[in-house]
């Protein structure tokens, strides 16, 4: 790609961030040879209105305790401190304008996001904004044909591959991965389950120790009332 910079873009509530999210973070940046990766977390994410959502200080702070022993991972608070609720179309322009020429832009997303991809805002002008790279689970399908012929043009099935092939480096124009090389599973909402019945040994085993520490520190999701 020209020897330029690459730059993943992660965006999430991160509410709390876990082990999963520092996995796939861990493994695109192998995979893709990702110079540097930014989780964007967000205000509220537009589809988890319904659900109170953590102060973004808390949220932040848990990201760089999560991250800082990495130092090709890196926190943006972009999102949490614009003046009004952000879109991922629009963070996207926004690190486009800001890197220019200099870099390649990756957006990371989870199979979940990706079933959902046409309900999002200007959906089909952020596919073509920056690459994207779907990470799904090692056997499981996901569906190609929510977009329209043009976009399946630039997916490129990467399942299996434990090592960048060589169509990434040579690839012409804004691609869309789908890569199952992440195993590690956890969800936030698994994590807010063992908070609720104060199982600390299961939490332990879902965020990393940092993150951990922090939530008893200041006793988050407590009040937690998800099922």
């Amino acid at each position: 790609m020209n020897g330029r910079k690459r730059i993943a873009i992660y965006g999430g509530t991160f509410d709390p961030v876990h082990i999963g999210h520092i996995e796939v973070a861990k493994r695109v940046s192998e995979l893709f040879e990702i110079d540097e990766l930014l989780f964007v977390p967000a205000q509220v994410a537009p589809h988890k209105l319904t659900r109170p959502v953590t102060p973004g200080i808390h949220r932040y702070a848990m990201l760089v305790l999560a991250t800082q022993e990495d130092p090709r991972l890196r926190v943006s608070t972009f999102e949490l401190e614009a003046p009004d609720r952000c879109y991922t179309v629009d963070t996207l322009a926004h690190f486009k304008s800001e890197f220019g020429e200099s870099a390649d832009l990756f957006f990371v997303m989870g199979s979940d996001s990706w079933s959902e991809i046409t309900t999002w805002r200007e959906w089909d002008r952020l596919l073509t904004l920056v690459n994207h790279i779907v990470v799904t689970r090692p056997g499981y399908d996901i569906s190609l044909d929510l977009v329209n012929s043009s976009l399946r043009d630039r997916i490129v099935v990467l399942r299996g591959s434990k090592q960048i092939p060589k169509v990434v480096n040579e690839a012409a124009g804004e691609k869309i991965y789908i890569t199952d090389a992440v195993m590690l599973e956890s969800s936030a909402t698994e994590i807010r389950g063992a908070l609720r019945e104060g199982d600390w040994s299961q939490l332990t085993r879902l965020v990393p120790s940092s993150v951990a520490n922090y939530i008893r520190k200041y006793e988050l999701y407590r009040e937690s009332n998800e099922r």
